[in-house]
Parts: structure tokens; sequence; C-alpha cells
């Protein structure tokens, strides 16, 4: 396995991501920001933070897959979320658990979380963007 992912004794007990990853491999992917639309481009989701947050996993998973990766090859996540407040956190778990129901994947990994006032589109309310680490 090319990623090693740690919950160390002496750091807070995470809720919904890791405290860190160690990765061992040669090839490094850099998987830019994923959005909540289709392959054809259609929105998914319009003001339903989890329904975006389930495609964005979605959308991840098939960059990584074009890549040779898989969710067990991501060293980490950063997330983009429209005017974050903490309630937001039950909606974006609530779409990582059916992405990653529908994935067959563990989708928990270390994850920075960064509060924005918009995204690159107005319906956008989430962007996810990934590292990995392949043999």
């Amino acid at each position: 396995m090319a990623v090693e992912p740690i919950d160390p004794p002496g750091l807070p007990k995470p809720y919904g991501w890791r405290q860190l990853a160690v990765g061992t491999g040669s090839r490094v992917v850099f998987l830019s920001g994923q959005t909540p639309r289709t392959a054809d481009g259609e929105p998914v989701g319009t003001g339903d933070l989890a329904a975006q947050t389930e495609q964005v996993y979605l959308n991840i998973a098939t960059g990584l897959e074009a890549a040779g990766a898989t969710f067990d090859d991501v060293l980490r996540l950063t997330m983009y979320v429209v005017d974050w407040s903490l309630d937001k956190w039950e909606a974006i778990t609530a779409g990582a658990e059916r992405a990653a129901a529908k994935l067959g994947a563990d989708v928990i990994r270390p994850t920075t979380l960064v509060g924005v006032a918009t995204l690159a589109e107005p319906d956008f309310l989430i962007e996810i963007e990934a590292t990995a680490i392949t043999s």
C-alpha cells in the first residue's frame, strides 16, 4: 500500500478526516479542484451541499482512476466550502458517506477545510482537490 493513514496519540482524535498520511511511491498525482458537475457539465445538487459533496467525491474517484490511482492512494484532500460554518459539516459528511458507499471506498483522508466567500461558479458550494501517490 502506497499510503499509510495515521492518527497518532498526542494529536486530537479527528472526526471525518485523518491527522496524517505517509506515502511511499514514485508517482505523485495532483488532481485539481473537483466541482459538483457531471461529465457532461450538468450541475448537481443546486443549493444542496450533501448532494454536491457526493458528486465531488465521485468526480475525484474518476480523476484518480484516470491516473491509475484510487482513494487508497490519496495523501490529502483540500476542501473549499462557501460561507463555511460548523453546521455544514453534517451535510459534507452525509455526501462523503454516500459517495463512499457507491464507490466501495474509504474516502476519509488527511483534510484541510478552507472557508471561502465564493468559488468559480455561483452555484458551487464545495470544491475539493486531491494529492495521491502511486508506485
